[in-house]
């Protein structure tokens, strides 16, 4: 009967300590590029975007969220291994999203076998403090410009070599992973912004409301799901040829100096292979070097096949 008693009183005094201890606040980092700092979602004041859709959008926290978002526009994946994790890693999330990459393949010196290493290391670094990893594959850049095929299927290639680095690490991870590159999201001209290049409002209320399905299936809820009816109207062809005649001429410009002549080259070696019928060889030599980059991953990394 004492015995009894005691398990009782002690009982009752752990459900006391349970009710009064304070409600888990779950620490939501972002990280990334212009996607994920929310261009293309104007609100006053700068950019919403996904992520600040998903995490609620406050320092403070809201629903038992505290939000972070470290993504810088133009970021490389570099920028996010030596600059972005360390900050994050200060911040102790325990979710992190990593969406980078795309910034890589419009650079001149694009390497996969460069790329691969440092998305391992960011993500490494992160699950290493037990913290669940978000990330997503997406769209190559010249599909989304409508550029002609010589000059889009480079583009396209180069993007599917991260996508598949991705893929890997995702499975190496444990990540939550979203399909962002299928055809049908990149067709679907209300999700997008003027530009073609990001994600408007109602794309970035896609974007948080998959991510948060996916979230609460892993039990991790962050709040109430994001509202997916956007408030502004999605950018007219007007509006698309307005931003190419005035900000989109400075992007132009910029990626003039540092891609385009390299593209061009990289478009007159598929007209020559196009045209010998040779092609195949372009992919065999893109596979070749995905697979090496892959297999310079951290031990235990699965390997991905181009295209997933």
């Amino acid at each position: 009967m004492t015995i009894r008693t005691e398990t009782q009183t002690e009982t009752q005094t752990e459900r006391q300590t349970e009710a009064a201890a304070p409600p888990r606040v779950l620490r939501f980092a972002a990280l990334g590029d212009s996607l994920t700092a929310g261009v293309g979602d104007p609100v006053p004041g700068g950019w919403r975007g996904w992520a600040a859709l998903l995490g609620g959008g406050s320092a403070e926290p809201q629903a038992g969220v505290l939000f972070h978002n470290f993504a810088i526009s133009g970021a490389l994946t570099r920028d996010v291994e030596e600059r972005q994790v360390p900050a994050a890693l200060d911040f102790e999330p325990s979710i992190a999203s990593v969406l980078v990459g795309v910034n890589d393949t419009l650079r001149r010196a694009f390497d996969i076998q460069d790329l691969a290493p440092r998305l391992d290391r960011a993500c490494g670094a992160l699950a290493a403090r037990g913290t669940v990893l978000l990330t997503a594959c997406l769209p190559d850049p010249g599909s989304m410009l409508g550029l002609p095929a010589p000059l889009a299927r480079p583009l396209a290639r180069r993007q599917r070599a991260v996508n598949a680095v991705v893929h890997a690490l995702s499975a190496r991870y444990d990540a939550i992973h979203l399909h962002m590159a299928d055809a049908s999201w990149v067709a679907e001209r209300s999700l997008w912004s003027a530009d073609r290049l990001h994600p408007g409002e109602r794309g970035h209320r896609m974007i948080a409301a998959r991510f948060h399905e996916l979230l609460t299936a892993r039990g991790l809820t962050l709040g109430p799901p994001p509202a997916l009816e956007a408030d502004q109207p999605p950018p007219t062809r007007t509006a698309a040829l307005r931003w190419l005649a005035t900000s989109g001429t400075g992007w132009v410009a910029r990626r003039c100096k540092d891609l385009l002549p390299e593209l061009l080259r990289l478009a007159g070696d598929e007209v020559r292979h196009r045209a010998r019928g040779s092609s195949a060889r372009l992919d065999l030599h893109a596979d070749h070097t995905l697979s090496c980059a892959l297999a310079a991953l951290s031990p235990g990394a699965p390997v991905a096949r181009m295209g997933e």
